[in-house]
């Protein structure tokens, strides 16, 4: 089961089959669900029915599963959020935030008017009592006050989640309050504590800057957790998200440490991850600049289970769409085990520990337009098999690397492949030096792109390929508003990154710029290839160019492409690779998941293909139009590890055998998208 607050239902998925989960339908409400918790057929569900942020309110709704009708309803006298059964099934915990208006007085808590008064009631924690059907017992709703525990707001607690252990204590989160308590099967709070500061982390990135620079510091960071989970009866886990801006000249400014920690029920801190997934993620690929001058990868929900024997503690990282599983047999040096990937914004977790499954409910949606990737449930399944994410990693590198957005690929004599990121990575453009031959495939070092020693910018590169002297050619978009400052371009770099040379097409060429210029570059001998995404203002209905260059001559030439039709949204050339007398082109649309109809490998034989000299004046003409032959249809491929079809498949490297990579761009996990990348060999080509 899952809510779904947007549109105010909760979902149901048949699971007995893992790998093909079926919807089967939702359970409409009258009002926005906030937790969710399961007993028997029983499902206890917070409802939120607030009319404003002052004048908070909530129920409690039980639902039978099978009739999908609601049973009965208790009013908590607050808005709900976090819904927990106790293990024994004799009662539930909710936490009751009353959450802040963020907008009145920059959110400050806690929230008081012109005349000093605050004017949010204070959250609390309601205890709720089940007979032996599991029906919930209005009249024995305990209200638990929290009030006067925390040094930050005292008198403006907001509870955010709750769990409860087999001793019937319940811990709760007060996240913006930066403070935990404990809460005895009576309603006692028997033990409260600050959460703390985390002192010092290092090698972090705190700038959105359109590079990733893991280089400074933060000291003394509130962990302002959200989710948490009790491990056993003695201790518990927080995922500290943070969502507060705290005045204190002694702390960060911005709460949420970006980590996990470990206490117990005393206070006492087991175990503190500080930024050591942020960086795990950083090396996978799952790092978003956008949100390095914040909270990072906002580690927000974390649950744990005993699977086969091993104690697992799940973390989410919101920002990165990656859950983390860390073995935690040893509670104060836990182990990273893998780095799973999500979807967009996962938020909760359960596990099934008798089948050896996790869940995860990922809430963003952008269904109703491109990508087309709606809110989903994903369910992970434990196998002895080896990990099936992910697929690239500088973990073990030569150097930490941060990255992200590959776009264009070669394969070197060397053995490595070598790739680029595009204009998401604005102030940092790379190569990226790949060691196929390990399982994952090892991002060993990253080449800086420069321009007289210094930071070549804006450069949205999309293509690479070798210039046969360790160098390379790389192929860029250009910036279509700024065409005379940044038009579509080749630049020719050394092996260490300097450019040496920049190479521009003919001003009359760029006289027709309509879409998105250069993508894929490759070479044979002494003439370079270059794919026009897609048409632009000289081009028929749905053809784009592919360019060459003769490097000796300077001559350019071209041949007209004809794209592939779908019947809604645009189709593109997203990569070009010479092999064998052939040019190789991928071609795709800009859907995810089910809306996605083409993602595709043509080969196009350059036997008797003329390219002619492109056009050095006005009108516009047509040139040669190429034949292309469908080689592999890439979204099987690309659904081979269970998940969705990604979007951006852009990367293609073929080795001299012809043994073919594939890639796939993941913006930077930027806000659409999933932070996910494929890396994979699709054989012989």
């Amino acid at each position: 089961m899952y809510t779904d607050s947007d549109l105010g239902v909760v979902g149901l998925v048949d699971i007995s089959d893992p790998a093909k989960p079926k919807a089967l339908g939702v359970v409409e409400l009258e009002a926005e669900p906030t937790g969710i918790a399961a007993l028997g057929n029983n499902a206890y569900i917070g409802s939120n029915t607030s009319e404003s942020y002052t004048n908070p309110s909530g129920a409690l709704v039980q639902y039978n599963l099978e009739t999908r009708k609601a049973v009965k309803e208790c009013d908590l006298g607050g808005q709900p959020d976090s819904v927990f059964v106790s293990p024994d099934g004799t009662f539930l915990a909710v936490a009751i935030e009353n959450e802040r208006d963020e907008e009145y007085k920059n959110g400050f808590i806690p929230q008081i008017d012109d005349n000093g008064i605050q004017i949010n009631p204070a959250g609390y924690v309601s205890l709720v009592k089940l007979n032996k059907r599991g029906k919930i017992q209005c009249n024995s709703i305990k209200k638990v006050d929290l009030t006067g525990l925390s040094e930050i707001a005292p008198f403006d607690p907001e509870p955010e989640f709750v769990a409860i252990n087999d001793l019937g204590e319940t811990v709760v989160s007060l996240q913006e309050n930066n403070h935990l308590a404990v809460i005895d099967k009576d309603g006692n709070v028997i033990s409260h504590f600050s959460a703390g500061v985390v002192k010092q982390m290092a090698g972090m990135d705190t700038k959105k800057d359109g590079a990733h620079k893991f280089k400074s510091k933060l000291k003394n960071v509130r962990r302002e957790p959200d989710g948490l989970t009790w491990i056993d009866n003695d201790h518990f886990a927080t995922a500290n998200e943070g969502d507060y801006k705290h005045i204190d000249p002694n702390q960060a400014k911005r709460g949420g440490s970006r980590s996990w920690t470990i206490f117990k029920k005393d206070g006492t801190v087991v175990y503190e991850d500080a930024n050591r997934l942020e960086r795990a993620i950083a090396q996978i690929g799952h790092f978003q600049d956008g949100r390095a001058g914040k909270k990072g990868v906002e580690p927000e929900s974390v649950t744990y289970s005993k699977i086969n024997g091993t104690p697992y503690l799940f973390v989410g990282a919101e920002r990165a769409g990656i859950v983390a599983v860390y073995d935690i047999t040893e509670l104060n040096q836990p182990l990273l085990t893998q780095l799973l990937p999500s979807g967009i914004g996962p938020e909760g977790f359960v596990a099934i520990p008798e089948r050896g499954l996790i869940a995860s409910a990922n809430e963003k949606d952008y269904n109703k337009k491109e990508p087309g990737l709606s809110s989903h449930v994903t369910i992970y399944q434990l196998q002895d098999a080896p990990a099936s994410y992910p697929h690239l990693t500088n973990e073990n590198g030569l150097e930490f690397v941060s990255w992200g957005a590959i776009s264009g690929m070669v394969a070197g004599d060397d053995g490595k492949i070598y790739a680029v990121n595009d204009g998401t990575f604005k102030t940092q453009p790379r190569i990226y030096v790949i060691d196929p031959s390990s399982s994952p495939a090892l991002l060993e070092r990253a080449i800086d792109i420069k321009l007289d020693g210094k930071t070549a910018l804006f450069m949205d590169q999309e293509g690479i390929t070798t210039d046969g002297n360790g160098g390379f050619y790389i192929s860029t978009e250009g910036i279509k508003k700024k065409l005379d400052e940044h038009p579509p371009a080749i630049y020719h770099v050394s092996s260490d990154g300097e450019i040496l040379e920049k190479i521009t097409p003919p001003p009359s060429y760029l006289n027709y710029a309509k879409n998105p210029g250069f993508e894929g570059i490759t070479r044979n001998g002494d003439i370079l290839y270059i794919a026009q995404q897609k048409p632009w203002g000289d081009d028929t209905f749905n053809t784009t160019k592919i360019l060459s260059y003769n490097l000796k001559t300077k001559q350019w030439g071209a041949v007209n492409y004809q794209l592939d039709r779908i019947k809604k949204g645009g189709v593109g050339i997203s990569e070009l690779t010479y092999h064998d007398g052939a040019l190789y082109v991928i071609e795709r649309d800009s859907f995810y998941g089910k809306k996605a109809k083409l993602k595709a490998i043509y080969k196009i034989d350059l036997d008797d293909v003329i390219f002619e000299g492109l056009q050095t004046n006005i009108p516009p003409r047509l040139y040669p139009l190429v034949e292309k032959e469908l080689v592999t249809d890439l979204k099987p491929v690309m659904q081979s590890t269970g998940g969705f079809i990604l979007e951006k498949v852009e990367g293609l490297a073929i080795t001299s055998e012809g043994q073919a990579w594939i890639s796939t761009d993941n913006d930077g996990t930027g806000k659409k998208s999933t932070g996910e990348t494929l890396f994979l060999n699709i054989g012989k080509i």
